[in-house]
């Protein structure tokens, strides 16, 4: 039996809808990810971009467990002398929350060069308003609903 791979031309994307209300930021992230690589797809090859666009919405109303949201902390370098920059996960859900469920998937995927291309399907929105409707999303499956 011999083993087929799938190539570029024959990859088929889709564009997936999920509504971050209510949801874990953890727990979402790496469904996220899963659907961004393609692990959910039959035909998915670890050296291609084979997953799907994912619009997130309402962003902004995701929670965080414990005390994360008052605990955990952001940290990057400017690349200047004295330059790291820190902010808290409340400060940041109040000032980005894009960045916030952004920063969780992104960590959630391989570092390399394929994970940056991969990042480029990712749109996070804060409200429920998205500018892409006319690319007829699909909602993720109720696994990320807590649904069992």
């Amino acid at each position: 039996m011999k083993t087929v791979s799938i190539t570029p031309a024959e990859i088929e994307k889709k564009w997936v809808l999920v509504d971050a209300e209510g949801q874990t930021l953890g727990r979402l992230a790496s469904e996220i990810s899963r659907v961004l690589r393609g692990k959910n797809k039959p035909t998915f090859v670890p050296h291609l971009d084979c997953g799907d666009y994912v619009v997130v919405i309402n962003a902004d109303k995701v929670n965080l467990t414990g005390n994360k949201l008052t605990n955990k902390v952001y940290n990057h370098h400017t690349g200047y002398m004295g330059g790291l920059k820190s902010i808290k996960a409340e400060d940041l859900l109040l000032k980005n929350p894009t960045k916030l469920l952004t920063l969780a998937v992104r960590g959630m995927l391989p570092k390399n060069k394929l994970a940056r291309k991969v990042i480029k399907n990712l749109k996070v929105y804060a409200g429920s308003e998205h500018p892409h409707t006319a690319q007829k999303t699909i909602a993720l499956s109720a696994r990320t609903k807590g649904v069992k």
